[in-house]
């Protein structure tokens, strides 16, 4: 989850389909993740290690709000870094191939962007991951509704059956 409140509405989204998968949390705000350096001197940092955690797992969802119709800052720089994983750590690169990527955007309303899981989709696709596809999920002022609850239940049901 790369969110910049740890018990925002991602994490309201994230927890739901966390206890229906018995899933993994992960939190990027817990890391230190430094941004991409071409001379690699950000190594000691937590990404690497991350990364590794990830081979355990053949799906691996990542979650983020809608921020300025993007993904987060906090779940970009972790995607910028898995530049890492194709030049000085190729094994875990590597490792990640079939692995299936979903992604799970959580915004404040029902609006949903055309293209916004174009970066997910294509990585998945550059790392030779299985796209498995993505849920728009939201949190109103009433917390997630009935409709929210239900793109919730079908996205879990799609990732059980993979």
């Amino acid at each position: 989850m790369g969110s910049s409140r740890s018990k925002g509405n991602t994490y309201q989204i994230v927890s739901t389909i966390k206890e229906k998968l018995a899933a993994t949390l992960v939190d990027l705000r817990d890391y230190n993740i430094s941004y991409y350096d071409y001379d690699h001197k950000n190594q000691t940092d937590d990404f690497l290690c991350l990364a590794e955690q990830m081979l355990q797992y053949d799906k691996i969802i990542f979650a983020t709000p809608v921020y300025w119709y993007s993904m987060s800052a906090i779940l970009k720089t972790f995607f910028d870094r898995l530049s890492d994983l194709l030049t000085i750590r190729k094994d875990i690169g590597r490792g990640l191939k079939g692995k299936t990527m979903y992604l799970v955007i959580c915004s404040s309303d029902e609006e949903k962007y055309e293209g916004f899981a174009m970066p997910f989709e294509q990585t998945a696709i550059y790392l030779d991951m299985k796209w498995g596809g993505s849920v728009h999920t939201w949190v109103g002022e009433k917390g997630i509704s009935d409709d929210a609850r239900k793109e919730i239940a079908a996205f879990v049901g799609k990732v059980r059956k993979a």
